[in-house]
């Protein structure tokens, strides 16, 4: 049985959706992770608090205080109504703004490992070359922790693909718009067509596995290097 086109409309704003989060995370984490990694400032106790408050939190819980937020009556709502871009709630960039936030720790959290395991030594050097601190970024650190990188884009990318809760919160159920595969899966399910629902769970069961076996793949390869170097 092949997928439909709504299947197919749904897949392909998934996909959508995914790849704009995770561009802007890795734009937006990025300082951050930096930040968290290199400060020794009080903040960074309440702001990595704050930072991974996703990771416990039930989405349900951050789509409310979002659609909320982002309401008529809302401060997000009021601010975006005052530069003519109307309410997010239930559109696409809505929820674009509620997966940064659900997905947050998922990119900044690798990107901080990495740096802090990179320590201040290859920063140091390149100072003594005279390269400033963006081309320090760029030349030293954004090489010696592009694992950290890449672990952050594929995790951030995945988990958006499969968000359910929030999405459902934030977006609703609306066709080409904010109807993703997650929530294509639940209107299966609710009206007995199992076998569409078989077909759509099974790709994101093989997406998921493809994930996992980068994930660790990527980790298998770096204590790899690590023990060459080492050796």
């Amino acid at each position: 049985m092949l997928l439909t086109e709504a299947d197919l409309a749904t897949i392909w704003l998934t996909l959508r959706l995914a790849t704009t989060v995770t561009i802007i995370l890795l734009i937006l984490g990025t300082p951050l992770a930096w930040w968290l990694a290199k400060t020794r400032s009080w903040l960074k106790t309440p702001v990595g608090a704050i930072t991974a408050l996703p990771l416990v939190l039930p989405p349900t819980v951050i789509g409310f205080y979002l659609l909320v937020a982002m309401g008529p009556q809302g401060i997000f709502g009021q601010f975006t109504q005052s530069l003519g871009l109307g309410l997010l709630p239930f559109t696409f960039w809505g929820l674009v703004i509620g997966s940064i936030i659900y997905s947050l720790p998922f990119v900044v959290q690798p990107i901080q490992n990495a740096i802090e395991a990179l320590g201040n030594k290859p920063i140091e050097v390149a100072a003594t070359l005279r390269a400033g601190p963006i081309e320090s970024f760029f030349t030293v650190v954004l090489p010696l922790a592009k694992s950290g990188f890449i672990t952050a884009a594929i995790l951030g990318f995945a988990h958006t693909v499969g968000e359910f809760g929030l999405v459902l919160m934030i977006g609703g159920n609306i066709p080409d718009e904010t109807r993703v595969v997650s929530v294509q899966i639940y209107d299966h399910v609710e009206t007995l067509n199992y076998a569409k629902a078989h077909q759509l769970s099974l790709i994101m069961l093989i997406f998921s596995f493809t994930v996992l076996l980068m994930l660790y793949w990527l980790q298998r390869k770096q204590t790899m290097n690590k023990s060459v170097i080492g050796s």
